[in-house]
């Protein structure tokens, strides 16, 4: 596992996992103890009563152990059960809190490179191998270790050689076979890792665009892309089974030799009158206990590299650079001056020399409405990008009350802005819910008040109220019901400036005309950029400019 932050995770919880690691530890001693225990005593019953010496058989002690190490087992096994699940919740709750907190930064510059399906194959799977990492590998290996040394201390006590022969068989079937059967399995691992995702991946994405695969006739050459794939994960999980049923069948020979073989020391031993025949049986069903914990050292290290491949991948995602940098001494963001000024602004995207901007001049003053339009590709958004600091530009300046952006910390120049982007997403939850997310701290008058200012004041009363549920994307909402929440969202931010990526796409022209004029009126002192592909209702924007070749042309007024 790499990467402090991931390790901190799991530190958080040490000491969930270390009484989970203690709990599997005492059970598998109490296993051990028993059956060793259990043995010699029935050998010893056996003999006393064959040679008529049950008066002098010492019952009661033996039983009185036994009975304590089989209620020792059943409460040490219930609560490691208890403990494992609860540290594995914990983790998996932190793990995901801590991918997210990572990679919500790189969102959406640098997330947007990855596909959806596999930064959502990267949340589910990934995250799943990690979450189980101490208590599915660390924590029996760290058991097993402890069992075989506790188990190889007690034979030396009994009869040395025979300590020699567990250590030797504790090396073979609790470290050898495990990773003979997982050697060079990184690779192997990764590609399942990377199939899983794939087959994710075609899943989401069809479903997502079940409506255009449908249109197109494309459908059932996708459901045989998501067969392929799906083939393809159980091709690797039936590798993957057969190196451990593999590894399962040697352990099982090796586990029977060295029965074998301490079975004829003991009975050597016995025969040299070296050990009692209560201890002989002992070593025996010691080395039955010990041989029958390490079966399960194969699932073990299979989950550590399992655990191991998935945590590189996460580390893939989260350790990208950011696409821009913080300012090392960040400047306060002014308060009386909320002016933007593009100056001689040159952008092109890394790895390309075209430039989508090139010395691109705007000047937007406290209360401007602007919208810039042009062709798809132009570079409109990416205007809109450069504003929001996702990115910086190569040449030239973008300045907010005439201090230069890259000097203002990220957090405190995003509370500047309230964005509507292309597609806002309406979440699963309440009316409050979604309105919410814009300003955490609204009062409920607040909520009406902006429901009221986009239209919807009249539609949230009839669903119940603000409580009211909208389903997962706004199911139960038009598309322009839709807009208008999103649009509610931003509004309520009640930011000095207002950035909206083409507010208006998939709306009829009359919905889409009524949306921006609501817009205009509830906009108040507060400025504007809108970038569209539409025309625009007279007084919504107080100027409009194309973006052309890289260059921003003012248009005339329309008459």
């Amino acid at each position: 596992m790499s990467g402090d932050d991931m390790r901190s995770v799991f530190g958080r919880q040490r000491g969930w996992l270390l009484l989970s690691i203690v709990l599997l530890f005492t059970t598998m001693l109490a296993g051990v103890s028993l059956l060793g225990l259990s043995g010699g005593f029935l050998t010893g019953a056996a003999l006393a009563g064959a040679l008529g010496m049950g008066a002098t058989f010492n019952f009661f002690s033996p039983s009185a152990g036994i009975r304590g190490l089989t209620m020792a087992r059943i409460v040490s096994r219930y609560f490691e059960k208890l403990v494992g699940h609860e540290a594995t919740l914990r983790i998996a709750r932190d793990l995901r809190v801590w991918f997210f907190r990572r990679a919500l930064p790189l969102a959406p510059a640098r997330l947007g490179s990855s596909r959806t399906g596999e930064l959502l194959a990267r949340l589910m799977s990934d995250i799943g191998e990690m979450d189980g990492w101490v208590v599915r590998a660390l924590g029996p290996l760290l058991a097993l270790a402890g069992m075989c040394v506790a188990t190889i201390i007690a034979a030396a006590l009994i009869y040395w050689p025979a300590a020699l022969l567990l250590l030797v068989l504790a090396v073979l079937v609790g470290v050898g076979v495990p990773l003979l059967a997982v050697r060079r399995g990184d690779a192997g691992e990764a590609q399942r890792a990377q199939s899983r995702a794939t087959l994710r991946t075609l899943a989401y994405e069809g479903l997502e665009g079940v409506a255009d695969l449908t249109a197109l006739h494309a459908r059932d050459a996708w459901i045989a892309r998501v067969d392929a794939a799906a083939r393809e994960v159980a091709g690797r999980d039936r590798r993957r089974r057969r190196r451990l049923i593999g590894g399962n069948v040697l352990h099982a020979v090796l586990s029977g030799l060295g029965l074998l073989a301490m079975l004829w020391l003991a009975l050597s031993a016995f025969e040299a009158g070296r050990i009692e025949a209560p201890h002989a049986a002992a070593l025996v069903f010691m080395t039955v206990a010990l041989l029958e914990v390490a079966a399960g050292s194969g699932i073990a290290w299979q989950a550590w590299q399992s655990a191991r491949v998935a945590g590189g991948r996460l580390q893939q995602i989260i350790e990208q650079p950011p696409s821009v940098p913080e300012a090392a001494t960040p400047a306060p963001v002014p308060a009386g001056d909320a002016s933007v000024v593009f100056e001689q602004v040159v952008f092109a995207w890394p790895g390309e020399r075209r430039r989508l901007l090139d010395g691109v001049d705007l000047h937007l003053a406290a209360g401007d409405r602007v919208a810039i339009r042009g062709d798809s590709g132009s570079g409109k958004t990416t205007l809109s990008a450069l504003l929001l600091r996702l990115w910086d530009p190569g040449q030239g300046s973008v300045r907010y009350g005439g201090v230069d952006l890259r000097r203002f910390a990220q957090d405190d120049w995003h509370r500047q802005i309230a964005w509507l982007p292309q597609g806002a997403p309406v979440f699963a939850g309440s009316i409050a819910e979604n309105l919410r997310l814009g300003r955490p701290d609204a009062s409920d008058d607040a909520l009406w008040q902006v429901l009221e200012q986009v239209r919807l004041g009249e539609w949230a009363r009839q669903q119940g109220g603000l409580l009211a549920w909208v389903g997962e994307n706004g199911a139960t909402m038009s598309a322009g019901q839709a807009r208008r929440l999103a649009l509610a969202r931003a509004l309520l931010r009640d930011a000095p400036l207002m950035v909206l990526d083409e507010p208006t796409e998939g709306l009829d022209v009359d919905t889409a005309h009524a949306l921006l004029t609501d817009l205009a009126a509830a906009l108040g002192s507060r400025s504007l950029l809108m970038i569209t592909h539409d025309r625009l209702p007279p007084g919504v924007v107080h100027r409009e400019y194309r973006l052309q070749q890289g260059q921003l042309l003012e248009l005339d007024p329309a008459p």
